[in-house]
């Protein structure tokens, strides 16, 4: 078990950088160095945390409260050489990694959901193109002192390949959550119902409800008013249509190959909807709804290159949603050097009125699945960066140290 403890007020540690960009990296788009977060790197390449395992293939990040302690931790998952999972423990003042399993090829994506109805959170991952499996973990909570502690159940088998991004929500309206999941390889969107007793390991009824070809990406929101949640996802969000089907509605033709993100970008009426092109290249666009129409604005101007990272918060606390959006700096399996070495990582603040003020917070950093959450118990937004295959296996983490103008301190601060 290696383990990270945090310095005296996390700076002047060997490797650590603390990172008051907020001037410089506001000056894009005029902001004042008050106006935008100041940020302290931490980086495992630095010694500063664990590394995530052995594998250069680093393929899904999840970030969930494992242990019920209040604080975040986060999940690496990986495929061919080394851990499975691996779990970045968040504990007082500092990091621990475990292996969760190993033996396992995981795809992009992972959910978490209280499957068993324990009270903790379990883990949802698949398999990539070498397996046809989904799976979920039964969370051991409170005893961690061995990684069998995990039981891995099955949730599905169909033959299908490469099980990528996995959803839970109510999307049916029955009053129990269901899993919703991409099958990359026949190009289907699946949904599987757990089972009433999920510890009986039988297996998940399963139902494919959309064909629109290899895609990815999915997020929840209630796009038509009736109360709840749906299904958004490969450029489409789909509408649910009784006994249970799921028409698939076009919103962004440019790629089915996006990573999705929805929220009250414009507030008040309904939520918005953003996609960038993720396994691909193509452009950064959030959409807004008037009457049957999506209407597009593009948030970049020019291409975004892999853009596998995308996430909402409100990272600067002035109580309007953000965008975070990274590049990938290498995706093929071709030699060791990136095949974009000037990949970006950008902040687009938000007035809430569909207004973005762009902010580049680094380049020549890869991007992955990178993810916003409250890593350090202070109440704002830190973001962890995780790399799929340069410079791999390696993990960042930023730290939000807040704006003067955010509204009060954090807590705890």
């Amino acid at each position: 078990m290696a383990t990270y403890r945090d310095p005296p007020a996390m700076i002047n540690t060997q490797g650590t950088v603390l990172c008051i960009l907020a001037a410089a990296l506001a000056a894009e788009g005029g902001a004042e160095a008050a106006d935008r977060p100041s940020w302290i790197k931490l980086s495992s390449k630095a010694g500063d945390l664990p590394a995530p395992g052995k594998s250069i293939w680093q393929t899904a990040c999840l970030v969930l409260d494992i242990d019920r302690d209040g604080l975040n931790d986060i999940v690496v998952a990986s495929r061919r050489e080394g851990a499975a999972l691996s779990w970045y423990r968040r504990e007082k003042g500092s990091w621990s990694i475990h292996p969760i399993d190993r033996g396992l090829n995981i795809e992009a994506g992972g959910a978490s959901a209280d499957i068993d109805g324990d009270g903790d959170l379990d883990l949802i991952f698949g398999e990539d193109s070498s397996g046809t499996r989904i799976y979920w973990w039964e969370n051991p909570w409170p005893d961690y002192r061995s990684r069998a502690s995990w039981t891995r159940r099955e949730i599905e088998s169909a033959g299908h390949h490469m099980h990528h991004d996995q959803i839970v929500g109510d999307f049916d309206g029955d009053g129990r959550d269901e899993l919703v999941f991409w099958v990359q390889r026949p190009g289907m969107l699946r949904l599987s119902r757990p089972p009433r007793d999920a510890l009986s390991g039988a297996p998940w009824p399963t139902v494919p409800i959309a064909r629109v070809g290899a895609a990815e990406g999915l997020a929840r929101a209630d796009l038509d008013g009736d109360g709840r949640p749906d299904l958004i996802g490969g450029g489409y969000w789909f509408l649910h249509e009784k006994p249970g089907g799921f028409r698939p509605m076009l919103i962004d033709p440019q790629s089915k190959l996006t990573r999705a993100a929805a929220g009250q970008l414009v507030e008040g009426g309904d939520p918005e909807v953003v996609f960038v092109v993720g396994d691909a290249i193509g452009r950064s666009r959030w959409f807004e709804r008037r009457g049957d129409a999506w209407i597009a604005h593009d948030l970049l101007g020019e291409d975004v290159l892999h853009g596998h990272s995308l996430q909402l918060g409100d990272i600067d606390r002035d109580g309007h949603l953000d965008l975070f959006c990274a590049e990938m700096a290498k995706w093929t399996d071709q030699a060791i050097k990136p095949d974009h070495p000037n990949a970006r990582m950008w902040i687009f603040y938000g007035d809430g009125r569909g207004g973005f003020e762009k902010t580049t917070l680094a380049t020549g950093l890869d991007n992955h699945e990178s993810r916003l959450a409250d890593l350090d118990g202070d109440g704002d937004l830190d973001i962890v960066v995780k790399p799929y295959s340069y410079g791999t296996p390696r993990l960042d983490i930023w730290l939000n140290q807040g704006t003067r103008r955010a509204a009060g301190p954090p807590p705890g601060r």
